[in-house]
């Protein structure tokens, strides 16, 4: 179509910059560069805004990872249920807000009562509460709220104390229930969540309730914050979700990135948002959906990020057919969702830092014949190369044993030889530099 007389296309018109930033951090166990040509800068934010502070990747629940009965039914899940769960936010404030989420759906979810408090000491996965922290939590003003298929709500602004990586306890309660078993949830949380019947929203300790180590229908937690809070989010499998970790421990690799932003100086307004799940892949949907459909939802539209670190594509190697057309082409279409990814983000000015996916020598995954040891090492020499990824994270270099670089380092894994132990996040979380994070 011709634009309309004495009318330029606006595209014969317009021209950008990029800022060049040269950057050379290096650790015992890592380089990370910040590459030039691709560098974007964060979108700067005036006053106050809303910062995502926790998540947890919205998935379908598998009928393995259902509430046990009698919370789970024939044909629905959750009736006359009190569901009350904690999670660890990264950066805090006096005012919060949270989003419910029923993306995996197949009707609506009715909330009929939602509370805050801080748990007892101020464990994770406690059932008991501090006396006197609990705040009531609407939606438009109301009590009750109904989440649509497919949808999400965001509650109503609550006044609240919340220190930077305290626990938070949210309880809520569905007098209905979700009248079918299409669950909303977060099935590897690494924490204890407390089930019983009737409304328990605002009782002090949920004695004699059904545990279960899993996250149902709570999908974020915001924080208030000033203009320099920002957030950095993880693309991940179960590596980042915490396979091999603690439960109860919060001791996932960027649990404890996040305890050392809070600590390093120039980086204590950052929070950290984990955005993996177990099996999850880039190119295909696995538990979860694939990265490249997921990533509008799970970073593109959470509030306040600036960052993105990348560290996904392991099990689409390890999933892929052990021959060498096979592993050509995911590893081919793995660089190519890279720059995809990379392309997105940047036109949402969040920088995007790629890490190097770790060694799998002595797990199934590994073919015995080198193939998709190949496939990996193309697949790594690509990320290290220049001007892809605003910077590089070189998590392969920091846990590989130095023997065999195609196995990790044995003290650090769980005995899969692919997850790794607490000790191996914690070098996981050494390696990323916190400079990547300063906004001055």
């Amino acid at each position: 179509m011709k634009p309309p007389p004495g009318r330029t296309p606006l595209a014969t018109l317009l021209s950008t910059g990029v800022l060049v930033l040269a950057l050379v951090v290096t650790t015992t166990a890592v380089t990370a560069l910040v590459r030039g040509p691709r560098q974007v800068t964060p979108v700067v934010r005036q006053g106050s805004h809303w910062v995502t502070t926790w998540t947890g990747m919205p998935q379908l629940t598998e009928a393995g990872n259902l509430p046990p009965a009698p919370f789970t039914g024939e044909r629905s899940v959750l009736a006359d249920t009190t569901l009350r769960q904690t999670v660890r936010v990264t950066v805090g404030a006096h005012r919060l807000r949270l989003r419910f989420s029923n993306a995996y759906g197949d009707t609506a979810l009715p909330l009929t009562s939602v509370t805050v408090a801080l748990p007892a000491g101020g464990k994770a996965g406690v059932g008991a509460i501090v006396p006197g922290s609990l705040h009531p939590v609407t939606f438009s003003g109301r009590a009750a709220t109904v989440v649509p298929v497919g949808a999400q709500v965001v509650s109503d602004p609550v006044d609240f104390e919340l220190a930077p990586g305290a626990n938070l306890t949210v309880t809520a309660y569905t007098a209905q229930g979700q009248p079918d078993l299409a669950l909303t949830s977060h099935p590897g949380s690494r924490t204890t969540s407390y089930l019983v019947g009737g409304d328990h929203t605002e009782d002090p300790d949920l004695t004699g309730a059904t545990t279960v180590d899993h996250w149902y229908l709570l999908s974020d937690v915001e924080v208030l914050a000033p203009a320099a809070t920002r957030a950095v989010a993880v693309l991940g499998d179960s590596l980042t979700d915490g396979r091999g970790s603690t439960t109860n421990g919060n001791d996932r690799w960027p649990d404890q990135f996040f305890d050392r932003l809070r600590s390093g100086a120039g980086t204590p307004d950052t929070a950290v948002l984990n955005q993996a799940a177990g099996g999850n892949r880039v190119l295909n949907d696995g538990l979860g959906p694939n990265v490249l459909a997921r990533l509008d939802r799970d970073v593109l539209s959470r509030s306040g990020v600036s960052w993105l670190i990348l560290f996904e594509g392991v099990n689409d190697i390890g999933t892929a057919a052990a021959t060498p057309e096979a592993q050509q082409a995911v590893a081919d279409d793995l660089i190519a969702a890279y720059r995809q990814i990379v392309v997105r983000a940047h036109a949402q000015g969040i920088r995007v830092y790629g890490a190097t996916l770790l060694p799998f020598g002595g797990n199934a995954y590994d073919d015995g014949g080198g193939v998709r040891e190949a496939a990996r090492q193309r697949v790594n020499t690509w990320i290290r190369g220049q001007g892809h990824f605003d910077a590089v994270i070189d998590f392969d270099r920091a846990v590989r044993d130095p023997a065999d670089p195609s196995r990790l380092r044995a003290g650090l894994q769980v005995g899969d030889w692919l997850h790794l132990n607490p000790t191996g996040y914690g070098v996981l979380a050494a390696a990323v530099p916190p400079g990547l994070f300063r906004t001055s």
